[in-house]
């Protein structure tokens, strides 16, 4: 909880171009796990590549890790088998629209 806590206030205080990369990033970070097959059920391979770019941003103290890592928890989340998952699935929603195009945008 305390990553994916981190994790959104990165996002949320995030602005103007900061706020640009990493909704850009995080539509690459959903098309790379959409694109990885599940392994016998789980979701551990899209949640390891999508960790391996997050270690990479972070190192380079990139503000796009947190869009990786964001994915890689709404993966793990989306097992459904931790405890609270679905306290840990608003909270990573709530990070996750602010990432989505508004409509105004769209238009």
């Amino acid at each position: 909880m305390n990553t994916l806590t981190f994790t959104l206030g990165v996002i949320a205080s995030s602005e103007g171009h900061h706020r640009q990369r990493l909704m850009d990033t995080y539509g690459e970070a959903k098309a790379l796990a959409a694109g990885i097959e599940l392994e016998s059920g789980s979701a551990r391979p899209r949640i390891v590549a999508c960790l391996e770019r997050f270690r990479a941003c972070k190192a380079a103290e990139d503000v796009t890790a947190a869009a990786w890592v964001l994915v890689a928890i709404q993966e793990r989340i989306a097992e459904r088998d931790l405890t609270g998952w679905q306290t840990l699935k608003i909270v990573a929603d709530k990070a996750a629209s602010l990432l989505r195009p508004s409509r105004k945008q769209m238009h």
